[in-house]
């Protein structure tokens, strides 16, 4: 979730420069050799593939908004997918309202994970865009991305993620916990800076890369209404290993608007998504171990959230989620390692 990159100094305008003696100049009708011609090629910029899953009719007004605005930004040569998870209905639907969208059903287990893998498939833009069926991109979103990306160091984008309540944000709740809500959090590093991983609801993968990881895995990740995570950052520390000179950025300008309704509103929601991420780091740290799994959450642990307490000093509600959040994320985490040891015994 968290770090940065330094500036590096320019150079001295006037720093002298050594003149090398001239030799060697070519004689009229001698054939020119070894003589270096400055690559003045401008970087070609990625072709997308913006992959939308989706698995519930209850979304679907938020649903044609996204792809409107997808549509708007996409150029020619880009492509819009739109995967189903296990809703035959649904699945028919899409594929009347938007003939020019690839409309495919999730042909893996249920879940994110596996939705995600089944738009990769289908798939054969150069990048593929992940944007969640409750966001919608702000202009210029697809632009950034495609800008970012003609850089072939960079193998994933992570967007911002503005949160969009339904109604107005509950006074208890805490910025540090946007993660909950599936949006930014106070904390994460600015714009251009290095991340572990991307926020699930704006990011971007070169998809060859994705596909030498073997995709999403299908043990984390959200299925249905069950709000687990962490294949996101599994996806991250993946690529990284693939390639450690490959880097994956935080672009605030690839930005999207992410609905939070009011049912995601209520402290029941946030202590079972804490718990539920709990869970899911224990996995991650199963698959992946602990120490890059967690590297993220230590810097979290220790300064980020007593800074909050801190700031939210007058807030006693505020400052109790705090605390609360972080006592139902270790308990699932201690739940998950418990499953484990079980799981090892037996």
């Amino acid at each position: 979730m968290l770090s940065s990159h330094p500036v590096e100094p320019l150079a001295d305008p006037v720093t002298p420069v050594s003149e090398a003696p001239v030799t060697d100049i070519p004689v009229a009708g001698a054939p020119v050799t070894d003589i270096t011609v400055p690559d003045t090629r401008v970087p070609t910029e990625p072709t997308l593939s913006v992959i939308v899953c989706c698995y519930t009719e209850r979304r679907r007004r938020l649903l044609d908004t996204a792809i409107a605005e997808i549509r708007a930004q996409l150029c020619p040569d880009d492509e819009l997918v739109v995967v189903v998870d296990h809703n035959e209905t649904l699945m028919a639907d899409l594929a009347t309202a938007h003939p020019d969208a690839i409309v495919r059903a999730n042909d893996g287990s249920r879940g994110l994970s596996d939705a995600r893998n089944t738009g990769t498939a289908a798939a054969t833009g150069d990048v593929v865009v992940f944007i969640d069926d409750d966001a919608c991109p702000a202009p210029g979103a697809l632009a950034a991305v495609r800008a970012r990306c003609a850089d072939t160091g960079i193998v994933a984008v992570g967007g911002a993620v503005v949160a969009q309540w339904d109604s107005p944000a509950p006074r208890w709740f805490p910025e540090e916990f946007g993660w909950v809500i599936g949006c930014d959090y106070r904390g994460l590093p600015g714009d251009g800076s290095a991340i572990r991983n991307p926020i699930g609801a704006a990011m971007a993968v070169r998809r060859d890369a994705l596909n030498d990881i073997g995709g999403f895995s299908t043990r984390l990740g959200r299925r249905g209404t069950m709000p687990a995570g962490c294949e996101e950052t599994l996806m991250g520390i993946d690529l990284r290993r693939r390639d450690p000179s490959s880097e994956i950025l935080r672009d605030t300008g690839f930005g999207v608007t992410h609905v939070v309704t009011d049912d995601r509103a209520r402290f029941g929601y946030f202590a079972r998504r804490c718990y539920q991420e709990g869970r899911s780091k224990a996995i991650l740290s199963e698959l992946a171990g602990s120490g890059e799994a967690l590297a993220s959450e230590r810097r979290y642990t220790t300064r980020v959230l007593p800074s909050g307490v801190w700031r939210h000093r007058r807030n006693p509600s505020r400052v109790g989620a705090l605390v609360a959040g972080f006592v139902l994320t270790c308990a699932g985490y201690a739940s998950g390692l418990a499953g484990r040891g079980r799981r090892m015994s037996g």
